[in-house]
C-alpha cells in the first residue's frame, strides 16, 4: 500500500548553521490521523510548514501517495494537501460561503463563474460541517469555533488526500475542542495535526509523533509513545498514567519534575 504520506530524513531550519528540525522519519497510513506532539519550540509548526510547501527542506523527501510534494506544481500540490494554519485573520471581509468557495480555486477549469460541481461540492463540504446556516454570514462576525469549521470545510472542498492543521483547537473552549476533532476523524482522510494537549492527542489520533528540540522521539501509537520516561524527557514534567474511561487511550496527569532527577 503506498503511505498517504512519508517522509525521510527531512531537516529545515532559517540557515542550515541553526537547523530547527532534523532528520525526521515517519509515515502516514490512508485515512490515518496522526497528531504531532512536543514541547514549544520543538519544531511542530516547522515540520508542517514542510509538509504544506511552505519551508522547503535543505534534506530529505516528502512524499504525498507515492509523489514528492517538491515536485509537483502549486495547483496540483493544492488537490492532493489542504493546510488549515493555526492563525488567520478575524477581520476576514468576506461571507463564509465565499470563504468556502476559495478551496475551489485548485480544481477550477476556468477563469469563468463557479460550476455546478464547485457549488455542489461547497454546499456538501458546509453541510458536512453545519455551516449551511451560516453561510451569508461574514466570517468576522463568527466564534472561533465556527471560524475553524469554515476553514476545515474549505480545505475539505479542495477534495485532497491529506489535511494539515496547526493547532486545530487552539483557542476553543473544551466542547468545541472536542467536537472539532470528532469532525476531523469523521471525514475520512488522511489528518497531519499538532496538538498541545497530550490527553486530546493521545485519544483522538491513531498515531502520535513526539518531537524534542527538532529531533524525533518516536512515532506510533499513543500508549507506545506517550510513556512515563518520553514526557518526562520531552516536557521535564512527570507524569502518571491510567487508562480513558470513554476510549481506549491512555490518560494522563502531571506534576512538574524535580530538577535534576532521572529516576524511571
Amino acid at each position: 500500500m503506498v503511505a498517504a504520506l512519508s517522509v525521510r530524513d527531512v531537516t529545515w531550519g532559517p540557515t542550515r548553521r541553526s537547523p530547527i528540525i532534523e532528520e525526521v522519519t515517519f509515515d502516514l497510513a490512508p485515512q490515518e490521523v496522526l497528531a504531532i506532539v512536543g514541547p514549544n519550540g520543538a519544531g511542530k509548526s516547522s515540520l508542517l510548514r514542510c509538509l504544506y510547501r511552505v519551508n522547503r527542506p535543505w534534506r530529505g523527501i516528502i512524499q504525498v501517495y507515492g509523489e514528492d510534494v517538491w515536485r509537483l506544481g502549486p495547483r496540483e500540490a493544492a488537490r492532493r494537501i489542504a493546510a488549515v494554519p493555526q492563525e488567520v485573520p478575524a477581520d476576514f471581509p468576506f461571507r463564509v460561503r465565499d470563504v468556502v468557495m476559495m478551496g475551489r480555486v485548485a480544481r477550477r477549469r476556468a477563469r469563468v463563474a463557479w460550476s455546478p460541481e464547485d457549488r455542489a461540492k461547497v454546499g456538501a463540504a458546509m453541510e458536512r460541517l453545519d455551516l449551511a446556516h451560516l453561510a451569508e454570514r461574514l466570517f468576522a462576525t463568527l466564534s472561533g469555533g465556527e471560524r475553524q469549521r469554515v476553514l476545515i470545510a474549505r480545505a475539505l472542498s479542495q477534495e485532497p488526500g491529506l489535511i494539515i492543521l496547526d493547532e486545530p483547537t487552539n483557542h476553543l473552549d473544551i466542547r468545541h475542542q472536542l467536537e472539532i476533532l470528532r469532525q476531523l476523524r469523521d471525514l475520512g482522510l488522511s489528518v497531519v495535526t499538532t496538538l498541545h494537549d497530550l490527553n486530546l492527542a493521545a485519544a483522538f489520533a491513531d498515531r502520535v509523533l513526539l518531537l524534542d528540540k527538532g529531533r524525533l522521539i518516536g512515532a506510533g501509537r499513543p500508549e507506545e509513545i506517550l510513556t512515563a520516561q518520553s514526557i518526562r524527557t520531552a516536557f521535564e514534567v512527570e507524569a502518571a498514567i491510567d487508562r480513558h474511561p470513554w476510549v481506549a487511550a491512555p490518560r494522563f496527569s502531571f506534576h512538574l519534575a524535580n530538577r535534576g532527577s532521572t529516576g524511571a
